[in-house]
């Protein structure tokens, strides 16, 4: 009987054991995910290779971009240009697992050129919300959504419901 309660124990914590440590990867990827944003805020687009696999793929690239790294800084560098200033404030970091969800809120002013259009001088704000996954401490998909309309909208590019 002895023997079989220490076998238990040790079962026990062997499973209890992967507990922490998979809390622990879900809170190093959120703090991996809040390094992103704290660097892109800065216009750091240098995190881009420091925290995303080689072989990246991203499930919603950007119009007109690769669905890869180099398509994720290409993007990035245009938002940029057309919105020197842009912002993102996390509204939700949840981790589970290999996953990160992040909502936020993206603000900015069209100060230049973005994606083919001209700078309006407006400000837009508009919520984003992205899922990323991670292998090996590094972010390897990403799938997300953002309200593209009321950046639109907001930039005076395309008509508010019931305005003509």
């Amino acid at each position: 009987m002895k023997r079989v309660l220490v076998v238990l124990a040790a079962l026990a914590a062997a499973g209890c054991s992967s507990v922490p440590s998979a809390a622990r990867q879900a809170e190093d990827n959120k703090a991996t995910a809040t390094k992103f944003v704290e660097r892109i805020n800065k216009g750091d687009l240098s995190i881009i290779d420091e925290i995303f696999d080689p072989a990246y793929v991203d499930h919603e690239a950007m119009p007109g971009v690769p669905p890869n790294r180099a398509g994720l800084k290409q993007g990035f560098a245009m938002l940029l240009k057309g919105f020197p200033d842009f912002k993102i404030t996390v509204t939700h970091l949840i981790a589970e697992g290999d996953y990160v969800l992040i909502h936020h809120l993206s603000t900015g002013t069209n100060k230049g050129e973005f994606m083919g259009m001209p700078a309006t001088g407006k400000t837009v704000k508009y919520n984003e919300m992205h899922l990323v996954r991670f292998a090996n401490g590094k972010v390897v998909e990403h799938w997300g959504v953002e309200d593209s309309m009321t950046m639109m909208q907001q930039l005076g590019l395309m008509p508010e419901p019931g305005k003509k």
